[in-house]
């Protein structure tokens, strides 16, 4: 008597194997998934700091990821990969900087830091920062602005 537990088997397989993805975390206060691997490619969604999105594929420097349904494209600077270790997870005390501290550092501040700064710095003209920071510019702008100068995207 022959079982027929191959396809069955080998079909489940395949599609556990689509819906596994490795979790990423936003770094950036804001960013947008995209509709193709390119940075103005058209937005499909707007990402927030410490969103997690699951990663699909990588393309080069960009990966195909998935948020609330949506799916696209997200510069690897926009984002750390999450794994956990089982030495983080039983660690009592935690030393030095992590690899995440230090590329949130040099995206900018969090609210929470910028708060103590302010408290530290109250010389600082910090009126002027939180209008730069309400700033938008559209992506055609900034499409128009390249070609104005002669820059073409990689």
């Amino acid at each position: 008597m022959k079982t027929r537990l191959g396809v069955p088997l080998l079909l489940l397989c395949f599609f556990v194997s689509l819906s596994w993805a490795e979790p990423v975390m936003v770094l950036t206060k804001e960013n947008a998934i995209r509709e193709a691997p390119k940075f103005f490619a058209p937005v499909k969604m707007q990402v927030k700091y410490s969103d997690m999105l699951d990663v699909m594929n990588q393309e080069g420097d960009w990966y195909r990821v998935q948020f609330k349904g949506i799916t696209g494209y997200i510069h690897k600077t926009a984002i750390e990969k999450k794994s956990i270790s089982f030495s983080e997870t039983f660690a009592t005390q935690r030393k030095g900087t992590s690899d995440a501290e230090v590329a949130l550092a040099g995206k900018g501040f969090t609210p929470q830091v910028e708060k103590a700064y302010k408290n530290k710095h109250p010389e600082m003209k910090y009126s002027l920062v939180d209008r730069v920071e309400t700033y938008t510019i559209q992506d055609a702008d900034v499409i128009a602005f390249l070609k104005r100068g002669g820059l073409q995207e990689p």
